[in-house]
């Protein structure tokens, strides 16, 4: 690959177009006097080591939800003082975790989930 060479001039280019940042790796080459006039005024020099790496897309892990306004609305509160049944307990829960989880959990297992740990704090 062909390098780039940056002179004086290019700099003041590079800002007027409002560049803020260059990356520097082995294929771009600043002389001096860019390499000094970069730093008077204040453009950034960046190697390609010191940009953080792009987080990877992951469709596989969950959909996307479709409505937002559906996802962000609260499950519902509690009317009465009293606590609620297990059983009413267990259909707010599987239903609320449902919701959120979308397609990418089995409803079945869910469902034996929900009851195992409705089982281990006991809410009777």
């Amino acid at each position: 690959m062909p390098k780039t060479f940056y002179m004086e001039r290019d700099i003041e280019d590079l800002l007027k177009k409002g560049v803020k940042s260059l990356i520097v790796d082995d294929d771009v080459v600043l002389t001096d006097l860019a390499y000094e006039k970069a730093r008077k005024l204040g453009l950034e020099l960046l190697r390609a080591e010191d940009q953080p790496p792009a987080a990877p897309v992951r469709p596989y892990i969950a959909k996307p939800v479709a409505d937002s306004s559906k996802a962000a609305s609260p499950v519902g509160t509690v009317a009465t003082a009293s606590a609620p049944s297990g059983d009413d307990l267990h259909q707010r829960v599987y239903k609320a975790s449902l919701a959120r989880l979308g397609d990418s959990v089995d409803p079945k297992l869910l469902d034996v989930i929900v009851r195992r740990v409705l089982g281990s704090i006991s809410t009777k």
